[in-house]
């Protein structure tokens, strides 16, 4: 079954949210920043998958809206070949950023789920 772009769903994509996202971008990174909690509990989210998936080394991943790239990195680390996807460009390019510093291999790409 082909799907024309006629047919294709409307991306599922909060404008305020990116907006909020974008401007916060620069602070990503930065764990004492609006996104401590996130840096907190990234163990925890990594430990989950890797055990919900049976280990995630030589796994393929996509994570959709993946924003600065904290949970992106962190599959890639434990040997995941990840695909980082969203719609704010601003955390995009900081995710690619910190992708050179950290060495960690992940395919950041600016796009929707539906279209990924």
């Amino acid at each position: 079954m082909t799907v024309h772009a006629a047919e294709r769903p409307a991306p599922n994509v909060d404008p305020a949210e990116l907006a909020k996202f974008s401007a916060l971008a620069h602070r990503w990174w930065d764990p004492q920043s609006e996104f401590r909690p996130l840096h907190e509990i990234n163990p925890l989210r990594l430990a989950h998958i890797d055990r919900l998936v049976g280990g995630l080394a030589g796994r393929r991943v996509i994570d959709v809206g993946c924003g600065g790239g904290i949970l992106a990195e962190a599959m890639a680390g434990a040997g995941a070949r990840v695909t980082g996807i969203d719609l704010a460009d601003k955390p995009l390019k900081v995710a690619m950023l910190h992708r050179l510093e950290s060495g960690v291999e992940v395919d950041y790409r600016l796009v929707s789920a539906e279209d990924a």
